[in-house]
């Protein structure tokens, strides 16, 4: 869902602010976008995500969700332990029509982009909600026995040590289900991106962002809360099923502006642009914008690249089975060089990142893919 009321600064995800006036555009293409299925394909997990799905009336909220379920069809009998329906909130629009139209759709998880309890963070990030908003939000979603999922942000500009782990523990305090942690990023294109060039914000230290890192890491899993993936973590038995799809290599639909599906091997981007979408798909035309088969092998390296996100990592047997390719044959010498540099780690037949790898995942990827 690509709209949102204003485009905070560090952000580059595909979304128009202050576009209102496009919304009913919107819910009439992904209807037709739908249409292209040919028939309805049964789903267990379903994620709204954006842009802010919840910038949305109740009203159009109930419209796109109807829309989805004529098309993706949640398990019958419609029982919530059956499936995984997630909808990402900013905490200021969570209110009560709106958790009465989740609720109603049968969504089962709010993910809560709510990055600090610190007031100043907020305001330096460009949200438009209060540490407050947070807790009110949690509040309103429990009434009606949703999980909480909260996303955090750390290393911002002028970040201490102190102030993160304070958030950490007012996270830890709120209980929600699952916390996904990420160390701010500038951009290219973001606002944040040229303001850094021009010497008004400054990047954490990189010895501080990986102080922080460890910190979270060690404070959520003495807090109850296991680390499952490289940035997520979740009480037991409320990881993200939808997400663990991605990371175990599984197929995916998708539909609206810059959407990404994998189906049959088949990789398609649909168009950044809002506008550009809007014209596409009213006018019947394709709103896909990349397509690619990818090949057993380039599937077998992204597969692999997922499975090692996750902290079990990959048992060397099972991604044999499963791809025909050994981890050995398709990534020898990375795996050799980041094994002698102790970013990766072998337990018997399972290969990892170790504590140390994970501070610098980022730069590991490249060379496997």
């Amino acid at each position: 869902m690509p709209f949102c009321r204003h485009r905070c600064g560090y952000c580059n995800f595909t979304l128009v602010a202050g576009r209102d006036d496009l919304v009913d555009d919107y819910l009439r293409a992904i209807e037709l976008e739908l249409t292209r299925l040919e028939r309805p394909r049964e789903v267990d997990t379903l994620y709204f995500g954006g842009g802010t799905p919840t910038h949305l009336a109740p009203s159009q909220m109930q419209q796109l969700g109807d829309a989805v379920l004529r098309w993706h069809p949640l398990p019958a009998p419609i029982q919530a332990a059956r499936y995984e329906w997630t909808v990402e909130a900013n905490p200021i629009d969570v209110t009560e029509p709106m958790i009465e139209t989740l609720c109603k759709l049968g969504v089962t998880r709010l993910s809560l982009g709510g990055q600090s309890f610190r007031d100043e963070k907020l305001r330096l990030l460009e949200r438009d909600h209060s540490g407050r908003d947070i807790s009110r939000a949690v509040e309103l979603a429990r009434g009606v026995g949703m999980q909480i999922a909260l996303d955090l942000i750390f290393a911002t500009p002028g970040e201490t040590l102190d102030q993160w782990l304070a958030d950490v523990a007012a996270a830890i305090a709120l209980g929600p289900d699952h916390l996904s942690a990420y160390g701010l990023s500038f951009e290219r294109g973001t606002a944040f991106w040229s303001r850094r060039l021009r010497g008004e914000l400054r990047a954490a230290e990189e010895e501080l962002e990986r102080e922080m890192y460890a910190a979270v890491i060690d404070q959520l899993t003495a807090g109850g809360f296991e680390h499952y993936e490289v940035s997520n973590f979740a009480r037991p038995g409320c990881r993200s099923r939808h997400n663990q799809a991605y990371w175990s290599g599984d197929g995916y639909y998708a539909a609206g502006p810059g959407a990404a599906r994998y189906v049959d091997g088949v990789r398609e981007t649909n168009h950044r642009s809002t506008t550009t979408y809007l014209h596409r798909v009213l006018n019947g035309e394709s709103p896909v914008a990349e397509r690619e088969r990818l090949g057993l092998k380039a599937r077998a390296r992204e597969y692999l690249v997922f499975a090692l996100r996750r902290i079990e990592g990959v048992s060397r047997r099972e991604f044999a089975a499963k791809t025909n390719y050994t981890v050995d044959n398709l990534i020898g010498k990375p795996l050799a060089k980041f094994a002698a540099l102790g970013l990766l780690e072998s337990e018997g037949d399972r290969l990892r990142l170790s504590r140390e790898g994970l501070f610098v995942s980022d730069a590991v990827w490249p060379e496997m893919l």
